[in-house]
């Protein structure tokens, strides 16, 4: 999913979202939740960061940047 490292971007209509949540599983990565800076169209900036237990402490450490 993608999400707002800031959620106060998400109501700016020229902003997009940067971060994409994800399980670990869907790209072969050990189980658990990920995230990486990603804007939409564009391959990640980086490695994935995780796991998590949960898709909202991903989304929460994402947004703690």
């Amino acid at each position: 999913m993608q999400a707002y490292s800031i959620d106060d971007r998400r109501e700016d209509p020229y902003s997009l979202p940067d971060i994409e949540v994800f399980e670990g599983s869907d790209y072969g990565l050990e189980d658990g939740f990920y995230w990486w800076s990603c804007f939409p169209g564009c391959l990640p900036d980086g490695d994935p960061v995780g796991p998590f237990e949960t898709f909202e402490d991903a989304l929460e450490d994402a947004q703690d940047i």
